[in-house]
């Protein structure tokens, strides 16, 4: 039996409910974690067979749904059904150093089993365990070359090959093992271009149901269909990402039509009620004046009155129905438009002139100037150097031999990858403080809700946080330090936000006026920020790329 980084789970009982194929299938199911907080609340829905990408917020539940789904959590109630057994690539690839490449692969046990048989050893567990997979050396020999390694890197230790060999490898050994259903959570984060290209052509090739979680927007393209979980609801959309995205656009449209339709009728039927209201009231007046100075005789006025009171207590009756069912339908119209709690981000303006230099980055044979308000990416493949020049250009050290870089400016902001600025023991509202000493607590406590830090939230210490909240302190601390930084420095600052929250932080770093150099793989992020000048840092020297 093939063992990969994570091994595929047992087969969960398959359940058919319509006529159309589905691969996962979502009864009910509910998860709540010991201390109380329910994770997924009565998510139902189905998942079809082909690549389906599946969106949401952060802290919405994508991650939990695929582990459930994949048996590793039992829900609390409900049931997921499966088309087969279901394979599941976590989204941190967690494996020892130690372990072998073959074992990435999912191919160990077999391999040494038939080197085993090779070599004299006639033990029966042996033959077992090759079972008809005798030509397991060379598929893992043709799985190598895929992944553009020689035929001698299978005996490898994991740490003798990169962090995107790693995570190709592994999904080379899911794809080997061919589950009816795989699901991966985020398998680009970290990764550099060359290897999201690997992972967007084993996506795009991938037999069997595929579900993968990502923000990557490049990925997402690549799929058959999206479904979001949103709310605890699961919806499914044909086809990629950006048909997802226009038809909840289009979708919010209408409902803020209907809305705004609604809340007009709902106004005039409230304001024909207290009309007809007026005009009732004045109708009774003028009865009882007559009646008082008996210009009509006393049988009829009753009579009349009689009558009035008949028709007026109709009349309220039918108007007030008749806002009440205005009032439904507003009500209606609202709960189909989604209130999304989002990040907004507004940046200050650090005052940078429009000419004044900011940043000089070169090498051995070119230097390139960044002035005021310009925007750079620093691009290349992992372990060319990006991060170190990054943090030599904020600290201060000594650059290289041939990669040089000097800023110009005393106020600089940075936000690293491993978001070790933030001092744990202490409090959000405390990290922020530091930050912008001269701002009033309550602003601060303002600014903080705008990052969706609320509450006795801000009283806690950074240690406690989810990954998603410290970063959001992090990136909170970073653009409202006081007085504002004139570069921000942006180390890979997609790789823990949603899909909303980079569109927020495209909309600032655009609208920014200071200057800005940002390091990442996301070519679809890089490619909206309106960029000046991008930069490849590859062996040792840098090459100027077109926009």
């Amino acid at each position: 039996m093939r063992t990969g980084p994570v091994s595929a789970h047992p087969r969960h009982r398959s359940l058919l409910v319509s006529s159309l194929p589905s691969s996962l299938l979502f009864d009910r199911v509910r998860l709540v974690w010991p201390d109380g907080t329910v994770a997924l609340d009565d998510v139902s829905g189905a998942i079809g067979v082909g690549r389906t990408g599946l969106v949401g917020r952060n802290g919405a539940g994508k991650s939990t749904l695929l582990r459930v789904a994949s048996g590793l959590i039992a829900p609390t109630s409900g049931q997921v059904s499966a088309s087969g057994d279901v394979a599941m690539l976590p989204q941190r690839l967690a494996v020892d150093p130690r372990r072998s490449v073959a074992s990435l692969l999912g191919l160990e046990e077999s391999l040494h089993a038939l080197r085993a048989i090779e070599s004299g050893d006639v033990d029966p567990r042996h033959f077992d365990a090759v079972g008809d997979d005798w030509d397991v050396e060379a598929r893992a020999h043709a799985l190598l070359a895929e992944a553009g390694l020689p035929a001698g890197a299978l005996d490898r230790t994991v740490a003798q090959v990169s962090g995107g060999e790693a995570m190709v490898l592994a999904l080379l050994g899911l794809r080997d093992a061919r589950a009816a259903v795989t699901l991966l959570d985020e398998p680009t984060n970290d990764l550099d271009r060359e290897a999201r290209a690997r992972v967007g052509e084993l996506v795009r090739s991938w037999p069997g149901a595929l579900v993968v979680v990502s923000h990557d927007i490049g990925l997402l393209e690549l799929t058959d269909a999206t479904a979001e979980l949103y709310d605890h609801t699961l919806e499914v959309v044909g086809g990629p990402y950006s048909a997802w995205r226009a038809h909840r656009d289009a979708e919010q449209e209408a409902a803020l039509r209907a809305e705004r339709d609604a809340a007009q009728a709902f106004r005039r039927e409230r304001r024909e009620r207290i009309q007809a209201q007026d005009t009732l009231a004045t109708r009774a007046r003028v009865a009882h004046k007559a009646q008082v100075e008996k210009r009509v005789p006393k049988m009829f006025a009753g009579l009349r009155a009689n009558s009035a009171q008949v028709s007026a207590g109709r009349l309220r009756t039918e108007m007030r129905g008749k806002e009440e069912a205005a009032r439904s339908a507003l009500t209606n119209a609202s709960a189909r438009v989604r209130d999304d709690d989002v990040v907004r981000i507004d940046l200050p303006d650090p005052g940078n002139a429009a000419g004044r230099r900011i940043l000089t980055i070169g090498d051995d044979e070119r230097e390139w100037i960044v002035t005021g308000r310009e925007r750079v990416a620093l691009v290349g493949p992992n372990g060319a150097g990006k991060t170190t020049l990054l943090e030599r250009l904020v600290r201060g050290g000594e650059s290289s031999a041939s990669i040089r870089s000097r800023t110009f400016v005393d106020r600089l902001g940075y936000l690293p990858q491993r978001l070790d600025g933030l001092d744990d023991d202490r409090s959000v509202l405390a990290n922020l403080e530091e930050a912008a000493p001269g701002v009033p607590t309550s602003e601060l406590r303002d600014r903080l809700a705008r990052f969706l830090l609320r509450g006795d939230t801000v009283a806690r210490p950074v240690a406690s946080l989810s990954g998603g909240e410290r970063f959001r302190v992090a990136l909170a601390r970073l653009l409202f330090a006081d007085p504002p930084p004139q570069l921000l420095v942006l180390d890979e600052p997609t790789n823990n936000l949603d899909l909303d929250t980079v569109d927020q932080l495209v909309g600032a770093v655009r609208a920014y006026r200071g200057a800005v150099l940002v390091v990442s793989h996301d070519d679809a992020f890089l490619a909206r920020l309106g960029l000046d000048l991008r930069l490849e840092l590859r062996e040792g020297g840098f090459r100027e790329e077109p926009l």
